[in-house]
């Protein structure tokens, strides 16, 4: 699943007139980037969801034949984040009774990476994982807080006191990537309804002992393109064969 139904108004002005899934970085979309990504791993069926400027996203699928493979979307009516966004296109994962033990992507469409998805799959395979996030260790105003097992734990914001969810001696601070690797059971673990982050799901999930993991990805490139700086930063990366 990609998500790329937010408005993107750090982006702006470059979403005052589309969605930030078709701004582009070096003349192709953030969309395009991200389905050639996952393509090149061997995804073949991708559910996006949709609100901001939805019918531009359709009408550039279409236009696009859905770059060769099978594109649903789920429109959201109301902006529903991470969590509710996931849990409305549930379908798509468990309308194959034979597929819903099959883990699945999801992955933020303002985030481009080289980070192995095949090694983050087996990861999570190996540690038979409710969840396993992509992070790396390096300066966000937002972490994650792991313990010596790689366990999910915590969170902490910028100047604020730590929330833990489980009692643990050490904790490790590491940013999220907006990379996850998810098993289908947890849409039987999400209680949560309408608006909430995936994030919050995760903490309560974790307090009760699900296994909810780190993927440590320090070795990969990895960008955040929230803001328009970020862009033209990411642009030069891709004429310095740093991303491509």
């Amino acid at each position: 699943m990609i998500l790329a139904a937010g408005l993107g108004t750090r982006l702006r002005p470059l979403t005052n007139d589309r969605p930030k899934a078709l701004v582009e970085v070096g003349g192709r979309t953030l969309l395009e980037i991200t389905l050639t990504r996952l393509k090149a791993f061997g995804v073949r069926e991708v559910v996006v969801n949709v609100n901001h400027f939805a019918d531009m996203v359709i009408d550039y699928l279409k236009a696009n034949h859905n770059f060769g493979i099978r594109i649903e979307v789920s429109r959201e009516p109301v902006l529903l984040d991470t969590g509710g966004g996931l849990k409305r296109a549930a379908w798509f994962f468990l309308e194959d009774p034979t597929r819903q033990d099959e883990p699945f992507i999801l992955h933020n469409v303002d985030v481009i990476s080289t980070i192995d998805l095949h090694r983050m799959m087996q990861f999570h395979h190996k540690h038979h994982a409710l969840a396993t996030l992509a992070v790396q260790n390096r300066k966000t105003s937002r972490y994650l807080l792991f313990d010596e097992r790689d366990q999910l734990c915590g969170r902490k914001a910028s100047e604020q006191e730590p929330q833990t969810v489980r009692s643990v001696q050490e904790t490790q601070a590491l940013a999220f990537a907006g990379i996850h690797v998810i098993s289908p059971r947890i849409f039987s673990m999400l209680t949560e309804e309408g608006v909430f982050s995936i994030i919050d799901s995760y903490l309560r999930l974790a307090a009760g002992e699900e296994n909810i993991l780190a993927f440590r990805a320090d070795e990969f490139y990895w960008r955040d393109l929230g803001r328009p700086e970020s862009i033209a930063a990411a642009e030069k990366d891709m004429q310095s064969k740093a991303f491509s």
